[in-house]
């Protein structure tokens, strides 16, 4: 039997994969499979074999892997079940409704409570106090729930009601501190108001398809670091925190930071040089592709069909889809569509902050409702445990 060389050709890796061109391209943009150029043709690339052949056999993996760790969750490994969100043929579902037709005309808070599994008229909240004071909006952010989770209750044994509206408050505390002012109305509009747009403009609309499309995705890591706080008890407040924190991470929320570095690369050297050299490097497009969705992030699409990203980012846009096949994420469009606006550079990770505040308080409250810990076991594979004493 003839060895298996390390590296492949584009067609033979989409071959073993069963998969098209812009899949795979999806693959190599978010670092599954390596790549590098045909030292005989420079203009085509070699995909290596063991990247390859591991995602063709976690394809292929039978299912009964994940029907046992779904029945281990409190000490196995982490599958949960989940009535809030799913994405299936390349679509986004919150409650079995389509979020791109919710953001047509829903509001942050309305699809807030339908991810709570409520419904009716919004609720009454409480008094919340001035947000903290500071120049920085993430500072302000996590001070605010950060006070919260150092006075609230916890969230177990509680009466679903009083949850309910302390979610709808806290959503309101997280709003202030981001906007740095207490005002009333819709979200999307104090968000506007915060950032010079006016309310009930086309930008404000524009926020609030943006609050709308990100307030949930699945069991993300956020959503999950809620889940395993609210699974000890803890309130919704510091549930919340704890997402956010996972948020800041320059491989979630931070993605953004990402996406601009991308972009001052292309303008500085060209978008089809800027592009050849990351994949050279083996190097990710931030802002392109998505695991979950092989062809396009629907989300971005029903964003950039609202505006036209500046020029230097629509160039960027059209030659990543030239060179490599992949479409633009909500990472993408959530940059182009503040940059377009004309919104201070940390506009997105705000957007993103607030909107998927309502999701995880919605995991957060399932999660309340299961009454099992999230405690999977470790594969230790340290040292060799010492032999009792004699």
């Amino acid at each position: 039997m003839p060895a298996q060389t390390d590296w492949i050709a584009a067609e033979e890796a989409r071959d073993r994969l069963g998969v098209r061109p812009q899949t795979l391209y999806a693959y190599v943009s978010r670092g599954r499979v390596q790549v590098r150029p045909d030292p005989r043709d420079p203009r085509r690339s070699l995909y290596r074999a063991a990247d390859i052949a591991a995602l063709a056999q976690r394809k292929t993996r039978s299912r009964k892997v994940s029907d046992v760790a779904a029945g281990a969750i409190a000490w196995g490994e982490p599958v949960l079940a989940s009535e809030i969100t799913t994405v299936a043929g390349g679509r986004l579902f919150y409650r079995g409704r389509d979020a791109i037709r919710l953001a047509e005309t829903e509001t942050l808070e309305s699809v807030a409570r339908l991810l709570r599994g409520g419904h009716g008229a919004a609720l009454k909240r409480t008094e919340r106090p001035q947000p903290p004071e500071h120049p920085d909006m993430r500072t302000r952010a996590y001070l605010a729930l950060a006070a919260r989770a150092g006075s609230d209750p916890p969230a177990r044994g509680r009466h679903a009601l009083v949850l309910a509206v302390e979610a709808a408050t806290l959503l309101d505390v997280l709003t202030d501190a981001v906007a740095g002012e207490a005002w009333g109305g819709a979200i999307h509009n104090r968000l506007a108001l915060a950032w010079g747009l006016g309310p009930g403009g086309p930008w404000a609309d524009l926020v609030r398809r943006m609050l709308v499309l990100v307030a949930d995705h699945e069991l993300n890591p956020s959503a999950f670091a809620a889940r395993v706080a609210a699974s000890t008890g803890a309130s919704l407040s510091a549930s919340a925190l704890a997402g956010l924190s996972t948020l800041s991470g320059p491989r979630h929320g931070g993605a953004s930071a990402a996406v601009r570095t991308f972009a001052a690369e292309a303008a500085q050297l060209g978008p089809r040089d800027a592009i050849a050299n990351r994949l050279l490097e083996d190097r990710l497009l931030p802002g392109f592709g998505h695991p979950l969705y092989p062809d396009d992030d629907p989300r971005a699409a029903a964003l950039l069909d609202r505006f036209t990203p500046p020029p230097d980012l629509l160039a960027l846009q059209t030659a990543v889809k030239a060179v490599t096949g992949l479409a633009p994420n909500v990472d993408f469009a959530l940059v182009a569509g503040c940059e377009a606006m004309n919104l201070p550079p940390d506009a997105p990770f705000a957007i993103f902050s607030v909107a998927r505040c309502a999701g995880w308080i919605a995991h957060a409250i399932e999660q309340g409702q299961a009454d099992t810990q999230i405690r999977p076991r470790a594969r230790y594979v340290g040292p060799e445990p010492e032999s009792p004493l004699p």
